[in-house]
């Protein structure tokens, strides 16, 4: 729908431009070049709007992570997590504005429960795509899955939220892959218990 489109878009250009505190309903709709009742149409008030826009943000980065696993299934795990750490990276660092932004709104608006949301759509992808690689043996549960994509969105938050230069984001990379490696590695070398 174009109208919510542009709505969309319209509250990210706000917030990029304005901040969250100075982001009203109104400056959107003029933005989108909508009325203010039109907006209200489809959010009834600005949490509605933000907690839309950083749902929207977060099924981006769980689908290209779920194109990433269906991608990778059947491949060597140590292939499965360079694709996951790949697409979750891309996804986040496409416009690293934008996940600033969103990560400065996300406990006024709820955020918890919609990152919550996303993250085990990716749990869930992951956890399906390592039960198919033919080296790895994943335990009942996905407890191996969770703490991967936990500690790659983590550590993403925490080099975007120190500034994320060139060379810190290649470094991100490398250890994330080498990380998830090492701990998958051992989860399936010990057989260990999960909770």
């Amino acid at each position: 729908m174009a109208t919510v489109d542009a709505v969309h878009e319209a509250a990210i250009q706000v917030l990029l431009r304005d901040g969250a505190e100075r982001l009203t309903t109104t400056r959107v709709a003029e933005r989108a070049g909508v009325s203010v009742g039109t907006l209200y149409q489809y959010y009834p008030n600005k949490q509605a709007l933000l907690c839309a826009v950083l749902e929207i943000h977060l099924g981006k980065v769980a689908d290209a992570v779920t194109a990433a696993c269906e991608s990778a299934r059947g491949k060597a795990m140590s292939d499965i997590v360079e694709r996951v750490v790949e697409a979750y990276l891309d996804a986040k660092m496409a416009r690293r504005d934008i996940s600033m932004a969103l990560y400065r709104i996300a406990a006024e608006i709820d955020g918890a429960a919609v990152a919550r949301r996303s993250l085990q759509k990716s749990v869930k992808s992951l956890e399906q795509s390592l039960r198919t690689a033919p080296d790895f043996a994943l335990s009942p549960g996905n407890f191996a899955a969770q703490m991967m994509i936990g500690a790659i969105a983590g550590s993403t938050r925490a080099v975007l939220e120190a500034g994320a230069s060139p060379a810190m984001v290649r470094n991100l990379r490398h250890h994330l892959v080498l990380m998830c490696r090492c701990y998958l590695a051992a989860v399936g070398s010990c057989g260990a218990a999960q909770p």
